[in-house]
């Protein structure tokens, strides 16, 4: 009996061992050229998953690399824009809203175009300078790896609900789900900042913009220099390009 199972325990190990072989000899018959295709295909497909849920695949990521939740941030703020500020050199973006682009423009209650990005910027720093620091308590990290936080004045107020009550920047549903949704009702009543005239959501801009296009509202060339100073800019000598805020006021300088 113990020799017939020590023979089907053999029997078993030479199988084994013969398919292992043979999986070896077939798998040394394989073309490099056909390793590699696979191997670039299986990569391609790993890119490609990665891009159509990066979102998702930051949001995990990124706090093992950056810290699940650092400490409150507070300090002198330096405005980056509508919705971001620096301190101490950390970039922070406001959590919920979403302000117009730095070179984004809107149209006022005349309809005349304006810088309605650099408006929102000014309106910030403005708002901020006026009572220092500024503390911001963290929320996230973006796919940007910027600092997402709720951030307050030194008198308590929050600077997202103030700048989205006086039309400078919009409830973000898609972050905030309605939390600032109060405030911009009040901005439209009133029909303060953006909502005294018309204007492209920042985000439609940005997604309309994504090469990096200045944007024009008119073909270059057709503006006039009274519609120009209506529009929020004049056509006094500007002598050098950072004091040009457009393509069209630079047309404009030209004529």
């Amino acid at each position: 009996m113990d020799r017939s199972r020590h023979d089907n325990r053999s029997d078993q190990w030479r199988k084994r061992t013969g398919a292992w072989r043979r999986r070896a000899i077939l798998l040394a018959s394989v073309p490099k050229r056909v390793v590699v295709i696979t191997v670039a295909a299986i990569a391609a497909l790993i890119t490609q998953f990665v891009m159509q849920h990066g979102d998702q695949v930051t949001k995990l990521s990124r706090p093992k690399l950056l810290g699940a939740s650092p400490a409150p941030i507070a300090g002198v703020a330096s405005v980056i824009d509508g919705d971001t500020i620096e301190i101490h050199g950390q970039r922070i973006r406001f959590n919920g809203i979403d302000a117009p682009e730095s070179g984004q423009y809107c149209d006022d209650a005349k309809g005349f175009e304006y810088p309605c990005g650099r408006r929102s910027n000014e309106a910030l720093d403005t708002f901020l300078a006026a009572l220092r620091p500024v503390a911001c308590t963290f929320v996230d990290w973006d796919r940007y790896g910027r600092f997402v936080g709720d951030c307050q004045r030194a008198d308590g107020t929050s600077v997202a609900a103030w700048m989205v009550e006086h039309g400078q920047a919009l409830d973000w549903p898609r972050y905030s789900h309605g939390a600032y949704a109060a405030q911009q009702a009040k901005a439209k009543a009133a029909k303060v900042g953006l909502r005294a005239g018309a204007f492209q959501a920042p985000w439609d801009w940005r997604a309309a913009h994504a090469d990096g296009a200045a944007p024009s509202s008119q073909p270059l060339g057709i503006i006039g220099r009274k519609l120009v100073a209506q529009s929020g800019y004049s056509c006094e000598p500007r002598l050098t390009c950072k004091q040009i805020g457009s393509c069209d006021e630079a047309q404009c300088r030209r004529t």
